[in-house]
């Protein structure tokens, strides 16, 4: 079947598959922004989950729809996520938050509290792990926010008026909350179920009905999609190492029921989007005397990249979708007459899988060797040392020491395993927490940061390990592909750099290929909308937003 409506036209829905809504815009002559132009009504905040610089670089002469429009305002296409621990969670908590993971606490999506009373020590970045009979380890966790540990512009947003509104609508649960903040009015993601939240949250009517709508579509079978004509070229078949998986040649089809298929395809986004839609109508948002905030978190180029990579059919197809998609949302807010503005940005970027990269000549990319896992490193040191098991604790680059070794026995481990993983191959460095601790946040532009620079940001001296293991590039941390076969998370360009894009009508638009970083958008919003900052408890700045003399920073 084609992709088709989620949610009824009474629902004032986004018809994701429909292509009357096109980009068509109000032809009529905007008013041109200054610096006296009120505020805008709504703020539109985006984030496309792994939507890399490269992506949008590769893409960006294809784009007819809603990133065609984007790109036609304040174009920033070298942002950066200028921190080392390039995930969603720690991403996500700097967009709306003007913060890096060092501030904001969210050093990674899963990270180890080994003093904590429960058994398994491992913490997802937005659970409550004091609510009992709960585990990350399980998929059984409480949702929160109560790791994020400073505010986000829609909690400012708040304290100034209670009456502005905030939504949240994601496809992840830690993008709603990470970008959502404390406050939100609505917060939900996707969920086999069609929509969920916080526990014990019910959802208001309009989310329900969204949610049935999704479901129901969830429970469809879906044939493959077309391969638009300039997809072609990419659709061959890639053998994965150490698997019996082939990606390339993908066309999105699934079984009906199959929710992880529905979350890799564009119908997730169109879900997302076509929930927000009716949300925005439902509450009247930017119809009011104050600004409303409406976040938007797009997680299926994500899913896409992880399952298949950056670089083949899958993603020229979801590229394609997204665009469109989003030009059918705008034209549908274009249609309230509403002043919005809109800040799209990406939590992280991501690079391809090391067999395709090999073949299209980068003949060094490789994953990871399972030697590096921190249980084996702590295995065989242990077992050399005499020294009590387990020995280490980690996931991704962090190794955490157990809290049952006396301060000799550390220091013996840490003097053995420091050269043991300096000299390995694959290894760029390794960097302990006094190091880190020692070490300021750096003031500099985000594309001339050292590697201490990017482990700094997102160093938590609570929440961090003891040691920081930064990869070579181009290794995958995957050692064998199963359901994922590429990821981010790295400190190098490819995971840092993404896009930050600003829209408004009667907005004159120019490119700015400087340097800038995500904490930036939340100080460049704020001032859109005269919201006074504490400039000492941000690490951003505000981005001009006007070609010319005037200043949109007031």
């Amino acid at each position: 079947m084609k992709l088709k409506s989620l949610i009824s036209a009474a629902a004032a829905a986004l018809c994701v598959a429909g292509a009357s809504a096109g980009n068509a815009q109000d032809n009529a002559p905007a008013p041109a922004i200054t610096a006296a132009t009120p505020p805008p009504k709504l703020i539109v905040a985006i984030s496309v989950d792994q939507f890399s610089a490269d992506l949008f670089a590769e893409y960006r002469g294809r784009f007819t729809g809603g990133l065609a429009r984007l790109a036609s305002g304040a174009v920033f296409p070298a942002g950066y996520q200028a921190h080392g621990a390039t995930e969603t969670c720690p991403g996500h908590s700097t967009i709306l938050t003007g913060n890096h993971p060092a501030h904001t606490g969210i050093v990674a999506n899963h990270y180890f509290d080994l003093g904590m009373a429960r058994t398994d020590k491992r913490l997802y970045c937005a659970e409550d792990e004091l609510v009992p009979g709960t585990s990350s380890a399980t998929g059984k966790y409480a949702p929160s926010v109560k790791h994020l540990l400073v505010p986000t512009l829609g909690d400012l947003m708040k304290d100034r008026d209670s009456r502005a509104q905030v939504v949240s609508v994601s496809g992840k649960d830690r993008s709603a909350i990470m970008m959502g903040g404390h406050k939100a009015d609505e917060l939900m993601w996707l969920a086999p179920t069609g929509l969920t939240s916080y526990r014990g949250v019910t959802l208001s009517p309009t989310a329900q009905r969204a949610g049935a709508a999704i479901a129901a579509a969830i429970g469809e079978a879906r044939e493959p999609l077309a391969l638009p004509a300039d997809c072609v070229r990419q659709d061959r078949a890639i053998k994965l190492d150490n698997s019996d998986l082939s990606v390339g040649t993908g066309r999105m089809a699934r079984e009906a029921g199959d929710f992880r298929g529905f979350l890799t395809s564009p119908e997730a986004d169109g879900a997302v989007l076509a929930t927000a839609a009716a949300l925005r109508e439902a509450r009247k948002m930017g119809e009011g005397e104050t600004t409303d905030l409406l976040i938007l978190g797009l997680a299926a180029t994500d899913y896409v990249g992880h399952l298949t990579g950056t670089e083949g059919a899958e993603m020229c197809i979801q590229m394609a979708w997204l665009d469109r998609q989003l030009g059918e949302f705008f034209a549908r807010l274009d249609a309230t007459g509403i002043d919005y503005v809109v800040a799209l940005t990406a939590d992280h970027g991501g690079h391809d899988i090391p067999e395709r990269n090999r073949q299209n000549a980068w003949p060094d990319a490789q994953r990871v060797d399972r030697a590096l896992d921190p249980d084996a490193v702590g295995k065989a040191v242990a077992e050399k040392l005499g020294l009590p098991q387990p020995l280490l604790y980690g996931e991704g680059g962090d190794y955490y020491f157990a809290k049952t070794l006396t301060a000799a026995q550390r220091k013996a481990a840490l003097a053995e395993i420091l050269p043991r993983l300096r000299a390995h191959p694959q290894v760029e460095a390794v960097v302990t927490r006094e190091e880190l601790d020692a070490h300021a946040i750096s003031k500099r532009p985000a594309d001339v940061w050292t590697l201490m620079d990017k482990l700094r940001a997102s160093y938590h001296p609570q929440r961090s390990g003891d040691l920081i293991i930064a990869l070579k590039p181009r290794v995958t941390p995957i050692p064998e592909p199963t359901f994922i076969a590429a990821t981010h998370g790295s400190v190098w360009d490819y995971d840092r750099r993404v896009p930050i894009l600003f829209w408004r009508k009667g907005m004159a638009g120019f490119e700015q290929p400087n340097a800038v970083m995500t904490v930036d958008i939340m100080p460049t919003l704020a001032a859109l909308i005269g919201l006074p900052l504490d400039k000492s408890k941000v690490d951003g700045r505000c981005l001009d937003l006007l070609s010319g003399p005037d200043s949109s920073c007031r």
